[in-house]
């Protein structure tokens, strides 16, 4: 009997997207197969990497190789204060493939159109360094990212911070939504400064988006790290630890909807 095809959705949130390595880490070790992927933002990141063919463990030692010097670097535009063009040079030099077409599974990109607001998503053919980068692009801190036709891309967070949409149209049958952006932000709950209060309410925006596109989901998976910001990447090992205890609570739900 042909089981049910399992496919994943990873959503943004920054530094916080190693928690999804870490939740990736106990499916693997359960058995759980996947065999799609859709990311957001730092979802796409990981994402990405796991539809190229890395193993989890891999990914977790590329997340040690890296730091913000290495995904963003100054920008002189108008349009953001960084660029990713690093992180474009950081996937090339990393992954072991480039292009959609030679990935092991089917794997979305989801970016937003900065004219029009739609969702674009990235799958099947072209190139996955640009669409990742587009996916990543967060708007006035990265400069929007042009795809080959022209549109100007910015981070997929905007139109599609959860993307089961995407994963469901890649052919996914049981969902599982990691979602790192319901759990809120308990570091910037009573901010002070101007700041801070953007932070928080830009949080409580895409907390809700996302939480909106969890009734596609079979499962959903929230990691409890709220404590932690989305730009402590150094935190990399605990939010590893924190999305590999959430994820192994789920186990057993996903067993029983697949056997």
């Amino acid at each position: 009997m042909t089981r049910k095809q399992i496919g994943i959705a990873l959503s943004g949130g920054g530094a916080r997207g190693f928690a999804h390595v870490g939740v990736l880490k106990a499916l693997a070790e359960a058995g759980i197969p996947i065999d799609m992927v859709a990311g957001t933002s730092a979802g796409a990141f990981v994402g990405g990497a796991l539809a190229s063919g890395m193993t989890v463990d891999e990914i977790a030692e590329l997340g040690r190789d890296m730091s913000w010097f290495s995904v963003a670097g100054f920008s002189y535009s108008p349009r953001g204060l960084l660029s990713n063009e690093p992180m474009g040079r950081f996937i090339e030099k990393s992954f072991p493939v480039k292009r959609f077409e030679e990935l092991t599974m089917p794997f979305a990109a989801v970016a937003c159109d900065l004219a029009t607001g739609n969702e674009i998503v990235f799958r099947d053919t072209g190139d996955l360094v640009t669409a990742i980068r587009a996916s990543c692009a967060i708007p006035g801190v990265f400069v929007p990212v042009d795809d080959e036709t022209g549109r100007r891309l910015v981070d997929g967070a905007v139109a599609s911070p959860m993307p089961t949409r995407a994963v469901k149209k890649l052919g996914a049958e049981i969902i599982i939504a990691v979602d790192l952006l319901t759990c809120g932000s308990d570091f910037a709950a009573d901010p002070s400064t101007l700041v801070g209060t953007f932070i928080q309410s830009a949080m409580m925006l895409v907390r809700t988006a996302s939480k909106h596109q969890h009734y596609r989901a079979n499962v959903v998976i929230e990691p409890k790290i709220a404590h932690i910001r989305p730009d402590e990447i150094k935190r990399m090992d605990e939010l590893i630890q924190l999305g590999h205890e959430a994820g192994l609570e789920a186990v057993a739900k996903i067993r029983s909807l697949i056997e």
